[in-house]
């Protein structure tokens, strides 16, 4: 794999305010392969915190969604042996909140598929900073067929 972004490469028009390139209000997330692993490095800025110095949790789990959403789909995508991937969607997850996440330097996501079936995976997640986990997050996202309202072709 190269080392562009899954967002940039299969979705570089979508807007997606997680992970969407095109959604200038949005976290931006850039998603990179890694061996089994799906690893992002993104930086908050002011608006992104609960009180200085601390990420908001509600952009914690955002940034785990999206960032375990891609993750599903890419190994859904080498499972079935396609060249592109399935537009996935959260069917359930849940973030622990560990300890309070810095925002004065970077934060590291890093992803890895636990179960990936025919048509939904199975990802567990950990948001890292200041060489700590501060949250987790374990999800099943399932691939959506065309016609239904979630579906979109990147």
């Amino acid at each position: 794999m190269t080392d562009e972004a899954l967002q940039d490469r299969y979705a570089p028009r979508g807007t997606c305010f997680g992970c969407g390139p095109v959604n200038e209000k949005g976290l931006r997330i850039k998603s990179l392969v890694r061996g089994e692993e799906v690893v992002a490095s993104w930086r908050a800025e002011k608006h992104h915190e609960a009180f200085p110095g601390a990420l908001s949790g509600g952009i914690a789990g955002t940034l785990l969604d999206c960032h375990s959403n891609w993750t599903a789909a890419y190994h859904l995508m080498r499972r079935s042996g396609t060249a592109t991937p399935p537009c996935t969607v959260t069917a359930e997850y849940a973030v622990e909140l560990l300890r309070p996440t810095p925002t004065d330097g970077p934060i590291e996501l890093v992803a890895r598929p636990v179960e990936v079936g025919d048509d939904r995976a199975v990802i567990e997640a950990e948001l890292r900073a200041g060489g700590k986990v501060c949250a987790t997050c374990r999800g099943t996202f399932v691939a959506v067929k065309p016609g239904h309202p979630a579906y979109h072709r990147w």
